[in-house]
């Protein structure tokens, strides 16, 4: 019998509002998005453009869009949003953000501020756990949820000043994944500092990269080759297959 068992086989799931009917196999994905000031310019731009593709490819892809529900979390201003869609949420760990894969649209994102990662990694937590417990509640299955943050920098305090407080949630973050509660994926971009590096490699030590510029869609493509194989009950190592893959053959994704 299929259990709400995050460590289990991938198992289906359906969410009546504005999900598929009937038996879909459900795939939570949260973007953890930085968008402070760093990433001015070109960088948003890009990130923009590659968003706006993505969900023109996840629309295109049968078995992606009725499988993979999105939440959108962004960094950057002087504080932590979740966005439902293009819509801001009042609430920052609402379960209701998740968007089915052929609804959603992607806001149009602008940067400034500071780099709120730690809180950012908290708030996707949370959203994640409560998604997961709404589902329970409503009697519904899913597969392990997948968190990607990406980051052009390091984390700072609410005055951009750089701070170590992301030391005070690796021991969480390490426990969460082991134990199967979600799947992270940190991934750095442009200019991020050898001190970046290390912030991702100790939140994420399975699945942690830092990469030259900003290629942003290469990441969503990797997200949604890594979404579709869920379905399959592969094992773990073909997850770490496929980001060996992108993070050490990057043009593949660029089809």
């Amino acid at each position: 019998m299929p259990m709400h068992d995050d460590a289990s086989r991938s198992v289906p799931l359906y969410y009546n509002d504005i999900l598929p009917e009937g038996n879909a196999q459900r795939q939570p994905l949260v973007l953890c998005l930085d968008t402070s000031s760093s990433m001015a310019d070109e960088p948003i731009t890009m990130l923009n453009r590659a968003l706006q593709e993505w969900v023109r490819e996840l629309r295109a892809d049968i078995n992606l869009c009725n499988s993979v529900e999105v939440a959108l979390i962004t960094f950057g201003g002087q504080r932590v949003c979740t966005w439902k869609g293009t819509t801001m949420l009042a609430d920052a760990a609402d379960p209701d953000a998740f968007v089915a894969a052929h609804a959603f649209g992607a806001p149009h994102l602008q940067a400034s501020g500071v780099t709120l990662m730690t809180d950012a990694l908290r708030t996707a937590v949370r959203l994640v756990a409560a998604r997961k417990a709404a589902l329970r509640a409503a009697g519904h299955l899913y597969y392990r949820p997948q968190i990607c943050l990406i980051t052009d920098g390091q984390p700072t305090d609410a005055e951009g000043r750089q701070t170590d407080d992301w030391r005070q949630i690796v021991p969480m973050l390490t426990d969460q994944q082991e134990k199967k509660k979600f799947r992270l994926f940190a991934i750095g971009v442009g200019g991020i500092s050898p001190h970046g590096e290390q912030v991702l490699r100790a939140i994420a030590p399975r699945y942690y990269a830092r990469l030259q510029g900003f290629p942003f869609r290469q990441v969503l493509q990797m997200l949604s080759a890594s979404a579709g194989t869920q379905d399959k009950g592969d094992g773990e190592e073909v997850y770490q297959k496929i980001f060996a893959r992108f993070t050490t053959q990057r043009s593949a994704w660029n089809t």
